[in-house]
């Protein structure tokens, strides 16, 4: 068997930035808060290594995992016009324990 080398992903501040769009702030993300857990919407084109990379980089915590979620569009009528929402992914972030990031203040 082939033994596969993985890749050191680094990202500059300004990458990170434009991966990490802005925190999702509802009643169940200040509810996961508690658990060492925090949502973020994202780009639709990054992956979970570069989520967490820029997380690291952005907060200077540690992050144990990142889970992704791509919510589709709803088709909506208005007016009798047809429209689409746009599509949004969003990543769930589990922080080490004893970590935490203050969501008040702005990336």
């Amino acid at each position: 068997m082939r033994s596969i080398k993985h890749k050191k992903i680094d990202i500059s501040i300004g990458k990170a930035k434009s991966i990490i769009h802005y925190p999702v702030i509802t009643e169940k993300s200040t509810k996961v808060s508690e658990y060492g857990q925090f949502i973020f919407q994202v780009d639709m084109k990054a992956n979970t290594k570069e989520i967490k990379i820029a997380i690291e980089k952005l907060f200077k915590v540690k992050v144990l995992k990142v889970n992704t979620q791509i919510t589709r569009g709803k088709i909506k009528n208005f007016k009798g016009n047809y429209g689409q929402r746009s599509n949004i992914k969003k990543a769930i972030v589990t922080l080490e324990q004893g970590s935490s990031i203050d969501m008040s203040v702005g990336i």
